[in-house]
């Protein structure tokens, strides 16, 4: 889909026609990429071009005119969602826009473009877009940062899952290991997109210096700032995503212990039972205790007795 917008008619002289400072490809056809090239003599790079991770593919000046691209991690809902690829071309005339899905910040700069005087041209747009993407960034921070700290108060806080007897502790525990790792790659693809952008304003700022326009240049400072503090918050949510991963693992080798311990002490107390019911099974003619007139009660009470002795050792030693 190939979306254009002019400048406003009070921008331009009353004898011309509205020059277009955006040119927006959304999942573009062949047809259209020739047609943009073509009207407007720029090469549009496509998909494999933008999916490059080399810095020199990223990151290119042709006269005035900036090839850009950067992954940008789309949507946080969907699990198996991968970043998109972007591509900007960026001169001071015309800004044209390579992406191939909907995303969140060219939907809100498209839609108060009308209003909004400040995208009128070509930089003002692309530097809308970066602020855009940069908000879309700490919203996404903002919900993992919540989701991690509902995780985290589960985790350490787990007495309503204890009365519970309804959902048993290791279930939760791999309920909560899964969104802590779901977490882990969200964070892993927004790092990726904000490095991308840091890349982009860099080059951008040093690279267009000569004609970008002074406010331009303090909008791009300003976002720059932004990014270094979403950089640090991203590096406090992976920290923490990192110690809850741990703290999950340990609560779940600390639940399978706790069996194993449980199963030790019912083979441990099972064992003398056994050896006394199998040792009066013998049936043998020389035992005294079967001429007994309370032989059996008493062998039922040697067993009992050999099954509560360890019991009661155990609780006292604190194993139990």
């Amino acid at each position: 889909m190939l979306s254009s917008y002019p400048a406003s008619p009070a921008a331009a002289p009353a004898s011309a026609q509205p020059a277009t400072f955006w040119i927006d490809l959304v999942e573009p056809t062949a047809e259209e990429i020739a047609r943009v090239e073509a009207e407007f003599g720029v090469k549009v790079p496509s998909r494999e071009q933008l999916n490059e991770i080399e810095s020199s593919s990223r990151l290119r000046v042709d006269g005035k005119r900036l090839f850009l691209s950067m992954p940008l991690s789309a949507q946080h809902d969907v699990i198996d969602a991968v970043p998109t690829p972007i591509g900007f071309i960026l001169s001071p005339a015309l800004l044209v826009t390579v992406r191939y899905t909907e995303l969140r910040p060219f939907s809100s700069v498209r839609d108060s473009i009308a209003g909004n005087q400040r995208c009128v041209s070509s930089t003002s747009t692309f530097a809308t877009l970066l602020e855009a993407m940069i908000d879309f960034g700490a919203d996404l921070l903002e919900r993992i940062a919540s989701e991690l700290g509902a995780i985290s108060r589960r985790v350490f806080r787990r007495r309503h899952a204890r009365r519970n007897r309804q959902v048993r502790p290791n279930r939760l525990l791999r309920e909560m290991l899964t969104v802590v790792g779901d977490a882990g790659e969200h964070l892993s693809q927004i790092r990726e997109s904000l490095m991308g952008l840091q890349r982009i304003i860099g080059f951008v700022a040093e690279t267009g210096a000569p004609w970008l326009e002074q406010d331009i240049q303090s909008r791009l400072k300003t976002a720059r700032q932004d990014l270094v503090s979403l950089v640090d918050f991203e590096a406090h949510l992976s920290g923490k995503a990192q110690f809850l991963l741990d703290a999950i693992l340990g609560f779940i080798n600390t639940e399978q212990n706790d069996i194993f311990k449980v199963l030790t002490i019912v083979s441990v107390v099972g064992i003398p039972p056994t050896l006394i019911a199998s040792m009066y099974g013998m049936n043998f003619h020389n035992m005294p205790e079967l001429s007994w007139r309370w032989g059996y009660q008493y062998g039922l009470a040697l067993i009992a007795v050999s099954t509560i002795v360890p019991i009661v050792w155990f609780k006292r030693r604190g194993w139990w």
